[in-house]
């Protein structure tokens, strides 16, 4: 199907897959196997082994590329097989600008595994255009940000990072897993990649492990391709079919998100018990204009600051809607405490210079009825 021309709900239901040519099947089939038989020495009908190609796979390829307005899509096992391949473009000796409010597990990849190997990182507030710039080096290759970030709702203006980026030789990549393809496509801004973590709203029920890369690049494609055959980290056909089944409703999902993170967002904002608010909907977030001329959505992820440990205690132990759970993204809403869970892995002063205190509390709203997650919230505040 045409994208240029197509619009986004359609692109989610439609782009990548076609009946298939066998039984007329409407929905793309879980080709699960691990080889292909060729008929002859020398001729194959296009897949030789399933590490390097699967159909499956391909299409999820092709639907989340068209989501991002992107040439091509590289799926992998996680999204932190996703990032691993990206720095795997680069050699010992090079230098990336990473920004400092990125996953806990992409920290702990560069600071733990590629500073070992010879990769050298410099961690910014990628909020920051300066920073950005007085971190780069004439060895720098890549400058790598989340946009918002996790779990501090930061913003990075894409365009400027793009302009400050290729201005040295350096190329952009984006971490676009908060926001999704529905509320923001940093390929527009001039981005050279972005990445996923599928299992999130991409996927949306929380039912698989993923990640995908997105590019523009003949060039970076087939590069990138290559590290994904050669290092193998790639995600099996059924969890290529759950997540090629989530993108089908993307649109519709995240309208929700949009919707009940407003409404959850502007309601902690008014209960004193709630020292602080982090969603970049909200007027009162610093980059709040930033946010509405970037994105078009704002998502179902929420910060806020209970002011002790104790008290985040109570939040996340008394809510019965909301589950107590890492990953974020699924229909259900989930609810949980950065510093112990997802950014355990980062040092205690990092995680103090960042703002991930141990009063901070990191939501996942959902698309249930937003009356009864309010409720829900309610309830445990009272406990405090």
């Amino acid at each position: 199907m045409d994208k240029r021309t197509s619009r986004f709900g359609t692109l989610a239901i439609h782009a990548g897959q076609l009946p298939d040519v066998t039984t007329g099947a409407i929905m793309t089939p879980v080709y699960q196997t691990s080889t292909y038989v060729q008929p002859e020495l020398g001729r194959h009908l296009g897949y030789e082994y399933a590490r390097t190609q699967n159909p499956t796979r391909e299409a999820l390829e092709a639907n989340v590329a068209a989501l991002e307005a992107g040439a091509s899509g590289i799926a992998f096992a996680s999204g932190m097989a996703a990032l691993d391949n990206v720095t795997k473009l680069f050699s010992a000796g090079d230098h990336i600008v990473c920004g400092e409010g990125v996953y806990g597990g992409s920290y702990r990849l560069f600071d733990r595994v590629y500073s070992r190997l010879g990769l050298s990182f410099t961690f910014v507030d990628s909020s920051d255009p300066e920073a950005i710039s007085a971190a780069i080096t004439p060895r720098t290759k890549l400058v790598h940000v989340e946009t918002p970030t996790n779990p501090m709702m930061r913003l990075t203006d894409l365009r400027e990072a793009v302009e400050i980026a290729h201005s040295r030789g350096a190329l952009l990549s984006v971490d676009n897993t908060f926001a999704s393809p529905y509320n923001q496509r940093p390929l527009e801004s001039g981005a050279d990649i972005v990445l996923h973590s599928t299992t999130k709203y991409l996927n949306g029920h929380s039912d698989m492990i993923g990640g995908l890369v997105v590019l523009n690049d003949p060039e970076l494609h087939d590069r990138l391709r290559f590290l994904q055959n050669a290092a193998g980290g790639v995600p099996g056909p059924w969890d290529c079919w759950l997540a090629l089944r989530g993108t089908k409703t993307l649109h519709l999902r995240m309208k929700a998100h949009n919707e009940n993170g407003m409404r959850v967002a502007h309601w902690l904002e008014s209960q004193s018990a709630v020292e602080r608010v982090y969603y970049p909907g909200l007027t009162s977030h610093p980059q709040h204009e930033l946010a509405a001329r970037q994105m078009t959505g704002f998502g179902g992820m929420i910060s806020i600051e209970m002011g002790s440990l104790e008290r985040a205690r109570r939040v996340v132990e008394n809510v019965r809607l909301f589950s107590l759970a890492e990953s974020l993204g699924g229909v259900e809403s989930l609810i949980g405490h950065p510093a112990t869970m997802t950014h355990a892995s980062v040092p205690p002063e990092r995680r103090a210079r960042l703002g991930i205190t141990d009063g901070l509390v990191r939501l996942s709203v959902g698309v249930e009825d937003v009356e009864d997650l309010l409720e829900d919230l309610d309830r445990a505040l009272r406990t405090i």
